[in-house]
């Protein structure tokens, strides 16, 4: 009962816009994009917010091209 009024209360938050690449992106910040985007197109809004964290947490790597401490 109560996984399906999560379900129906999910489906009716606004979600966010999609957002565009950045062009100076690395290959893991653009695969986190693109999992996302999948995740957030499947209505997985879990998955969708998942890589959001983890894409935040990339970016805090010294990995990543493009740093957010750097920004």
């Amino acid at each position: 009962m109560f996984a399906r009024m999560d379900a129906q209360v999910r489906h009716e938050l606004p979600q966010e816009p999609p957002r565009k690449p950045d062009s100076g992106d690395c290959h893991g910040c653009l695969e986190l994009r693109r999992a996302e985007a999948l995740a957030s197109e499947r209505r997985d809004y879990s998955a969708a917010t998942d890589c959001r964290v983890l894409l935040r947490r990339h970016q805090d790597t010294a990995g990543c091209s493009r740093r957010r401490g750097a920004e």
